[in-house]
Order: structure tokens, then C-alpha cells, then sequence
């Protein structure tokens, strides 16, 4: 299951990273949960619309996509973070079964489309990925939040990793919290999960079941 992908990862990190950065990336995320802030849309919620490039370039479009079934949208924060790749992989790996229930999958990151093509590659994904730099969508949806100084400095230094280098230099530390949203073909939100700490996401098969069930209603 992804759990224990993603707690392999993160067991690892917790025992070979300096105490420094663990400690700042412990205070950073425990600081977020207390602001109250990005915790995503409620089930009920109208999903907004919104148009997107995708990986190669092409407009999609929310609305237009719901016209042929429910939508499950992925919000991830990078081909860089280790947590996502595992995610999106895990997504591709049931592809099969979201498009037998009738719904396709969008995943959305704050990547320029260059950034989305390599995490598409990268991956072999062969759902839409789309790319918010202005992180409008992201917003939109109650999903996005500015790192602290200190942290920026974390990833920058320890972490050797530039995030102008993927997103927009305008907003370069801007992240959406890991969120998972089921629209259904209505455009009503029927399951919405915001993971403030990174490390843990959504199940994959937890998601489709929610999906399955509303169908059934």
C-alpha cells in the first residue's frame, strides 16, 4: 500500500538527516497545522473550474472533462519530492480501475509545464498532469501556503534543491498541502482530503472506493 511506501521514506529520512533538518521540517509543518490555513474545500463544496496546460502544452479544461464523468483531482507539490513521485505512481498503477468506475485523473502541481513533462516522464504517467504556476487553481481550492524563511534556507542548503528551478520565479515557495479531491460528474465535491504533513497522503484505494460508492447512490 502507499502507507508503507511513504513511511519507508519517511522512517529514513527521520534516522539520516541531520537534527537540524528535521527539526525544522517537523516545526514548519506543526506551525501550518496550527495556522488553520490550506486545509482544502469540504465535501459538498461546488469544485471551482478552472483551465490548465497540460504536460504537452494543451488547455484543459475542468468542466469539460466532468462532461464525460466524475474527476479525481491530485494536488502534488513536485517531481522533486520523493512523497509525490511515490503518489502519482501509485495513482498510475490503478488506472485501470478509476477509468472502469467512470472517472478519469487529473494531477496538479505548481511546476511549469517543462517541470510536468519531466515528472510525467520520469513516472510513465499516462494521466493529465497539469501545471497551476500561478497558483490560482491551488488557491482556489484552499490548498496553498508560502513556506517560512527558515525552511526555504533548509531546502535551499541542505537539501541542495531551488524550487525557481520548477515553478514560477515569481512564486517559487509556494506549495499546495498534499490534497485529493472527488468531484462528481455534477461538479459537487464528494470527498476531499488535505494532508498538511507531506509525508502522508490519501490511499489511493480508499479514494476510489468513495468514488464507487457515490456512483452507487
Amino acid at each position: 500500500m502507499l502507507k508503507d511506501e511513504l513511511q519507508s521514506v519517511r522512517e529514513k529520512f527521520f534516522t539520516n538527516a541531520p537534527s537540524h533538518v528535521t527539526d525544522n521540517v517537523t516545526r514548519a509543518t506543526n506551525e501550518l497545522i496550527e495556522s488553520g490555513f490550506a486545509t482544502g474545500l469540504k465535501k459538498g463544496d461546488k469544485a471551482p473550474d478552472f483551465t490548465l496546460k497540460n504536460a504537452a502544452g494543451k488547455s484543459i479544461t475542468l468542466s469539460k472533462v466532468l462532461e464525460d464523468g466524475p474527476v479525481i483531482l491530485n494536488f502534488y507539490r513536485g517531481g522533486w519530492c520523493p512523497y509525490c513521485n511515490l503518489e502519482l505512481r501509485a495513482y498510475e498503477a490503478m488506472l485501470e480501475d478509476i477509468k472502469a468506475a467512470g472517472a478519469q485523473l487529473i494531477a496538479i502541481s505548481p511546476q511549469t509545464p517543462d517541470q510536468s513533462l519531466t515528472t510525467v516522464e520520469k513516472n510513465n504517467l499516462s494521466y493529465e498532469v497539469v501545471s497551476d504556476p500561478s497558483q490560482e487553481v491551488i488557491a482556489a481550492y484552499n490548498l496553498l501556503f508560502e513556506m517560512p524563511e527558515y525552511l526555504v534556507e533548509t531546502y535551499k542548503h541542505d537539501f541542495n534543491l531551488n524550487l525557481a528551478d520548477y515553478n514560477s520565479k515569481q512564486h517559487s515557495w509556494r506549495l499546495p498541502v498534499a490534497g485529493t479531491v472527488v468531484i462528481s460528474q455534477s461538479g459537487t465535491i464528494i470527498m476531499s482530503s488535505a494532508n498538511v504533513d507531506y509525508m502522508y497522503r490519501a490511499e489511493p484505494e480508499e479514494v476510489l472506493r468513495n468514488l464507487k460508492n457515490h456512483s452507487k447512490v
